[in-house]
């Protein structure tokens, strides 16, 4: 029997699973280059460069699909917001600034109709607070609360009841004969003219440019669409001829469908947008343009006419700063020469007979009111203040009555270039309509299209 070596000899042991170093395969570096290696395989015959090609051909369909329904949702929403959302709150802000300037003319003039005001003009009033009311709580509604907006709403809600407490006092005042109610009325003019109007032209002013942003951002050209396009075209026309330089077969119905349905979003996109952009432009530039002049006529012609109401309330107790003049009866002359230079724009905007018709009857009126105004004012300024009074507020031949008329006539032009704008908006809301679903339809068919093609030549190599 056989012992092991003693003394200075060393037993051989076997080495320790645990703590010996084993060297492990980098399996996914590995199988990486195995995948590497079979693509390359691949791509070295004909089939697998069909498939390669074709997976490729089939992802371009559907990125362009899918950009373009992208770019086109975005302008659809756009001009959507320009219909129903940014156009009528621009309107909105028009009509609170129009009905603020319609009630200080109106408590002018009936201050002057004598203690009992008549029931009309009292409820001419009401009407013109109420609305402009109403309308301040739609606009809070759909404005942003950190917004410019909606600080001038918040000005104008802070305003509001102070400027009817004034004009009440007046009311109470005059009706008592006491000459402080003219006092209290022209405070109140003051608080109009100087912080309420000034505001709810501020508020006009932003959501008019809250609109020319959502019309600019509908308008903006979809580059990047007609760009996809124009490639996925290029690669489907390449295929085909390639396929035609190796098969002499001249169609693939396969890829021609793609090639199809590729074109006809392309198309659709192209012509869609073109008339979508041509409508959105001529709202903006016809429509809106006017309606931006023909509101500052009007609201013009309001404040002309409380001036020129004032000035008989006010008798020459408030001048101009350098004391030569009455300042109602000089903002009376600023706001008319502005109303008529508004009113020579509103013509040359006016492309139809509809649209000239009512501003030439203003512009008619505006001459008429001028010079009953200058008879009123020689009238008073010979110590007639009854005939002066009679030719201002009176029922026949007064300026209250070329007023009448300039309002109406701009009412009438306001309105149709309203329906000018919302029918040119629509138009163009409208040519976009349907190309966000069916953009990625036809990009989907278009990619089966294409694999069913490709798999059609593949099959002529089993």
């Amino acid at each position: 029997m056989t012992h092991p070596p003693s003394g200075g000899s060393q037993t051989l042991r076997a080495p320790d699973p645990v703590s010996a170093p084993v060297a492990v395969p980098e399996r996914p570096r590995a199988l990486r280059a195995v995948q590497a290696e079979r693509l390359r395989a691949a791509a070295a015959t004909e089939p697998g460069r069909l498939r390669i090609i074709g997976a490729v051909l089939a992802l371009l369909v559907v990125a362009f699909g899918a950009v373009t329904t992208l770019e086109v949702s975005q302008r659809a929403a756009a001009a959507d917001d320009v219909v129903g959302r940014s156009q009528p709150l621009s309107a909105d802000a028009a009509d609170i600034y129009r009905f603020l300037a319609d009630a200080d003319t109106t408590a002018a003039g009936g201050f002057l109709a004598g203690a009992q005001e008549p029931e009309a003009v009292q409820e001419r009033y009401r009407e013109d607070i109420e609305e402009a009311a109403r309308l301040l709580v739609k606009a809070s509604g759909n404005t942003a609360s950190d917004s410019a907006s909606s600080r001038e709403i918040a000005t104008l809600n802070r305003l509001l009841p102070v400027y009817t407490g004034l004009v009440e006092r007046a009311r109470a005042n005059n009706r008592q004969g006491l000459p402080l109610g003219g006092a209290y009325l022209r405070y109140a003019n003051q608080k109009m003219a100087g912080e309420m109007l000034p505001a709810a032209e501020r508020l006009y002013a932003a959501e008019t440019g809250r609109l020319e942003s959502d019309s600019a951002d509908a308008r903006r050209l979809p580059l990047l669409s007609v760009g996809a396009g124009i490639v996925v075209l290029g690669a489907l026309v390449w295929m085909q001829r390639r396929t035609y330089r190796r098969t002499n077969r001249v169609l693939n119905h396969g890829l021609l469908a793609a090639t199809a349905a590729a074109s006809v979003v392309l198309l659709w996109l192209t012509v869609g947008h073109t008339v979508a952009r041509t409508e959105l432009r001529s709202a903006m530039t016809h429509g809106q343009a006017s309606l931006d002049v023909l509101n500052d006529a009007r609201i013009s012609s309001l404040k002309a006419r409380a001036n020129e109401n004032l000035t008989l309330v006010a008798r020459g107790a408030v001048l101009t700063p350098d004391g030569s003049a009455d300042q109602y009866e000089a903002d009376y002359v600023t706001g008319m020469k502005a109303l008529k230079d508004r009113l020579e724009k509103a013509g040359r905007l006016a492309d139809d007979a509809s649209g000239r018709t009512p501003v030439a009857e203003a512009s008619e009126g505006v001459s008429q009111w001028r010079t009953r105004h200058r008879e009123a004012r020689a009238t008073d300024d010979r110590g007639d203040y009854e005939g002066a009074l009679e030719l201002i507020i009176g029922t026949g031949k007064s300026t209250g009555q070329s007023f009448r008329q300039v309002d109406g006539a701009l009412e009438k032009a306001l309105a149709h270039e309203q329906d000018e704008f919302t029918s040119a908006a629509e138009d163009g809301r409208g040519a976009l309509r349907g190309l966000p679903t069916g953009a990625p339809a036809l990009a989907v068919l278009g990619a089966a299209a294409v694999i069913a093609g490709v798999n059609r030549r593949l099959s002529e190599y089993r």
